[in-house]
Order: C-alpha cells, then sequence, then structure tokens
C-alpha cells in the first residue's frame, strides 16, 4: 500500500502505531496531545533574511486537502529560512479548541489581518460569520497582495441567502461578483475536476513566455501535484498563466502524460481593483494540497510567488531554499482524514527549535 494512503486505514492498530510514531519524534507535524497555550493560532517568528519586516497571514479551512498542514510547513519554510514573520490560522472548533477543518463557522484570529502585507488563503466552502468576514473583506480592499491555493476558487458558500456576504459565495448572482469571491479575485471559481480525482497527478508545464520572470526562478519542470488540476472557463483578460498542468496517467510524477487530457492553467498572476478601487497583485494556483508540497517545485513557487506579491521580485533567489523545517508526512487528501485532537499550540516551534533544520 502507497504509505501515503495510510491515513484512510481503520482500525485500533493502525491508530495506535501512529501515535507512537507522532509521540516519540521530537518535531512531530500535528501532535496529538493538547499543550497548555490556548491561544487558537500560531506565529513563527522570522530572524533575519529578505523577508524581515514583512508578516505574512496564512488563512486554513478545508475538509479535504489538508490546508492546516501544507500551510504550517510552508509558513515555518518563509520564516525561518527566508525571515518573514509568519501567522497561521485554523478553522477551530469553539468548543474544544482543536484544529477542525469540518467545522465550517470559524476561523479564529482573522483580525490579524489588519496588521499582515500578504493574505495566503486556501479555505473551501467556509460559512463563516459576518464579523470575520469584515476582517477578509477588509484586506480584499486593502491592496495588499493575495495568494490563492487550491479550493481559494471555491473560499466560501453560505446557508442563509441573506448573509451580508453573500456576493462572496462561490455560487453568487450578485451583479459584479458573478461566482463569487474565487472567480471575481483570484480569476476563477469552481468548475469541476479536469482528470480523474485521486487517480492521476498533474506536472507543471512552464509557459515560456515568462521563463525569465523571477518569479519562476528555480522553477524548470519540477513542478508536481498528486491532485489533478482544476477545469476552468476563461481567466480574465490581462491574467498572465505561469504554468499549465499536463494530466498524469498515474500519481507519480513519472507517469506517462495523458494527452487525451488537455492542458489547463495551473498557476496564474493578474492585479485585480477591490471595491476601493486599489490595485492588488494576485496570484492564484490550483496546486497546494500537503502531499503538492512533497514537490520541491511546489513548494519553490508558492515561496517565489510571495515574493512577488509583495514587490520583492528583486529579492527571489536564483534557486530559493525550501528545505522542510521540522519533520513532515503529509497526510493523503481525501474526506474525514484530517488528524483529530490537534491545537494550535502543539505546532508552535521557535527560532531556537527550528535552528536544528537550518544548516
Amino acid at each position: 500500500m502507497n504509505p501515503r494512503l495510510f491515513p484512510f486505514a481503520a482500525g485500533f492498530c493502525a491508530a495506535f502505531f501512529a501515535l507512537c510514531a507522532a509521540l516519540a519524534l521530537a518535531t512531530p507535524p500535528f501532535a496529538l496531545a493538547q499543550a497548555q497555550d490556548d491561544t487558537p493560532w500560531v506565529v513563527y517568528e522570522g530572524s533575519g533574511g529578505p523577508g524581515a519586516g514583512k508578516h505574512i497571514a496564512l488563512v486554513t479551512g478545508d475538509e479535504e486537502y489538508r490546508s492546516e498542514e501544507a500551510l504550517t510547513q510552508l509558513a515555518r519554510i518563509l520564516a525561518f529560512r527566508h525571515g518573514f514573520k509568519t501567522t497561521v490560522l485554523y478553522a477551530i472548533d469553539p468548543e474544544t479548541g482543536a484544529i477542525d477543518p469540518e467545522y465550517p463557522h470559524n476561523i479564529s484570529g482573522l483580525h490579524l489581518l489588519e496588521e499582515a502585507d500578504l493574505m495566503v488563503m486556501f479555505t473551501r466552502f467556509r460559512d463563516l460569520p459576518e464579523e470575520q468576514m469584515r476582517h477578509i473583506e477588509a484586506f480584499t480592499n486593502s491592496g495588499k497582495p493575495i495568494i490563492g491555493l487550491r479550493t481559494a476558487t471555491h473560499a466560501f458558500r453560505f446557508e442563509d441567502p441573506d448573509h451580508p456576504f453573500i456576493r462572496y459565495d462561490t455560487w453568487s448572482e450578485v451583479p459584479g461578483w458573478e461566482g463569487g469571491w474565487g472567480r471575481q479575485v483570484l480569476g476563477e471559481t469552481w468548475i469541476n475536476h479536469h482528470g480523474r480525482h485521486a487517480v492521476e497527478g498533474t506536472r507543471g508545464l512552464v509557459n515560456y513566455a515568462y521563463e525569465e520572470d523571477p518569479i519562476l526562478n528555480g522553477i524548470g519542470d519540477n513542478v508536481y501535484g498528486d491532485t489533478d488540476v482544476y477545469g476552468l472557463t476563461d481567466l480574465p483578460e490581462g491574467t498572465e498563466v505561469l504554468l499549465y498542468g499536463l494530466t498524469l496517467k498515474g500519481l507519480d510524477p513519472y507517469a506517462p502524460p495523458e494527452y487525451e487530457t488537455s492542458i489547463v492553467p495551473v498557476a496564474w498572476r493578474r492585479l485585480w481593483t477591490g471595491e476601493t478601487g486599489n490595485a492588488t497583485r494576485v496570484f492564484a494556483t490550483t496546486l497546494g494540497a500537503s502531499v503538492d508540497l512533497e514537490s520541491e517545485g511546489v513548494r519553490r513557487l508558492l515561496a517565489n510567488a510571495v515574493f512577488w506579491g509583495l514587490g520583492m521580485e528583486d529579492s527571489i533567489p536564483e534557486e530559493a531554499d525550501v528545505r522542510y523545517v521540522g519533520r513532515y508526512d503529509p497526510t493523503f487528501y481525501g474526506f474525514g482524514s484530517h488528524a483529530v485532537g490537534v491545537y494550535p499550540a502543539d505546532l508552535d516551534m521557535t527560532a531556537e527549535e527550528a535552528s536544528e533544520w537550518i544548516e
């Protein structure tokens, strides 16, 4: 059995050995015992590097692709290898304080977006209360850069048709907001799976019109994702497609291409003018599941996108250091596969602890 599929295995033995393995490691990605600190988010303080003085907020909350794992690791890389201050916000069960991506009504700490210089969004069908959506609205219209991963194209879904933010809904028909936040801000909403879901992977193909652009430094043919690409309609005028996705006949970066399936844009950037007239740099990719970050090319693409978003193109390395900080053993995607009983404090890491991973 592919070890990435182990989280799907049921039974006491599998759970017992997973618990033992997690507790035996000094820096587990998702410890299973509650820590004492009950702060419902995590902050990684970068020290030195080109990102010093810049603050990135990473917003997680999806039931399927383990954004809570992917963005925690990305935040550590950005902080401890590049110097950014990073804050990771999670879907929190208000009764237990645990991370619960299947609870769609709460993401704690969204007020911290006020002090962030860039937002990374990786949510799926969130139904958040008005007071939390106000913070997302304020950032969306601030002119500060936005990065959207995978399901951010369908970030919100409100049960109440009279919700104050129904225009952000994935299936919005509000004039000027057709397709909701995903289509209007990122450039596309949910369409379909382009390829056989959980059966066919994706290889990134560089659009050579931009091969000299710093945002593609060190990328080459190193982008691979275990997730099939998403289908698209037409991206907005002015959108620059950086990578296309080639469907593969299997979940293996060396699997042969499925040439009967067309290539589709898988990473792009654009300028979006918010409701207040502020021009916003936007980068979006339909990659980003936790297992996609096992690809060095995916991690480097996201790091480069952060630099680009902040207008720091001149600081993008020829080959950004995106080695893991802490053990990274991502959960294969699927509903109900998230680790249970994990608290934000379990994911904390000091600069001293991170130094053990930094050469």
